[in-house]
């Protein structure tokens, strides 16, 4: 592929922030990750009891699947390693919880939808910061950009996996022992988070949107072809699996729609602001929404042919 701004222009770029930012971004990541943990239940693992290989066939297409489809998709595309490094952590990061909705609107099995967000969810603190680095590694320029920003990997775990483990733990211990309460913060917990989000990242792409427009050219194609390669790999499962058809549409929705909002999170704090990186996040957010609600048309488009078609 050939690139209006040089790989080399567009690594160099940070959306920096400052340290009151900074502690926005931290605040925001509790935020995110308390809001979601307030909403898990026992009841939400439910299905790992009742159908535990479709449950381990989804889980295990998000944390291995995407990832290696991603690692694939670097290969071929071979864009700037900023915006490589950006594609590694949206596909390392859990489900985002707008699969559930999207899953209920598409007529998919909305409580496998919600047992594998939650199961994700809940195992980031641990596979998120790990998944990171190891993928990162495979990709040489990947591995170099690290060294060149001279990442402490024990350091980056430690932090990333106490900053995801401490909300985890705390909202879910919350829900278990004060479900009411937990229901009553959980809404406003997790717009609190994405608000600080939003407005922390925004500004920093102000700061730095010269530098980083010339480079939206090469960003959105290659984001829109990743988000539909993942929906992809959420298909093949299915069919591999031999699911049902509704745990089919939610297998589209759980890998085809990723916690964007974490990614930015662990590349503002943790990645010096990596623009090339934050870019590619900050588009996979919007255009994950964008289609997954043009997938969830399809699909009732097509039980209304389905439904009007005469019976044989």
């Amino acid at each position: 592929m050939q690139f209006p701004m040089t790989p080399a222009d567009l690594d160099q770029v940070r959306v920096g922030l400052d340290a009151a930012g900074r502690a926005m971004v931290a605040i925001a990541l509790f935020c995110m990750m308390l809001g979601v943990s307030l909403g898990l239940r026992a009841a939400d693992f439910a299905v790992v009891l009742r159908a535990p290989k479709l449950f381990a066939g989804g889980f295990l297409a998000q944390v291995l699947g995407l990832p290696l489809a991603t690692l694939a998709l670097i290969a071929i595309a071979e864009p700037p390693a900023s915006i490589a490094l950006g594609m590694i952590v949206v596909a390392a990061c859990p489900g985002g919880n707008v699969s559930n909705a999207l899953s209920y609107f598409a007529r998919g099995d909305v409580a496998y939808s919600v047992s594998l967000t939650a199961a994700s969810s809940a195992f980031a603190a641990l596979l998120t910061p790990a998944a990171i680095l190891f993928w990162s590694d495979i990709y040489p320029p990947t591995a170099s950009l690290l060294k060149s920003i001279d990442v402490n990997r024990g350091a980056f775990v430690i932090q990333t996996t106490s900053l995801l483990a401490v909300p985890l733990a705390l909202g879910m211990a919350v829900r278990a022992r004060f479900d009411a309460l937990a229901t009553r913060l959980q809404r406003p917990v997790a717009w609190t988070g994405a608000a600080l989000l939003s407005a922390a990242i925004f500004y920093g792409v102000y700061l730095m949107f010269d530098d980083l427009l010339p480079a939206f050219a090469m960003i959105l194609p290659i984001a829109i072809l990743h988000n539909l390669i993942a929906f992809g790999v959420g298909a093949g499962a299915g069919a591999a699996l031999r699911a049902p058809g509704p745990q089919r549409r939610s297998l589209i929705f759980e890998v085809g729609i990723q916690n964007s909002g974490l990614a930015l999170v662990i590349l503002v704090s943790q990645f010096e602001g990596l623009g090339g990186a934050i870019a590619i996040a900050a588009v996979w957010g919007i255009w994950h929404i964008i289609a997954g609600a043009v997938i969830v048309a399809a699909f009732r488009e097509w039980d209304r042919r389905r439904a009007m078609a005469p019976a044989h």
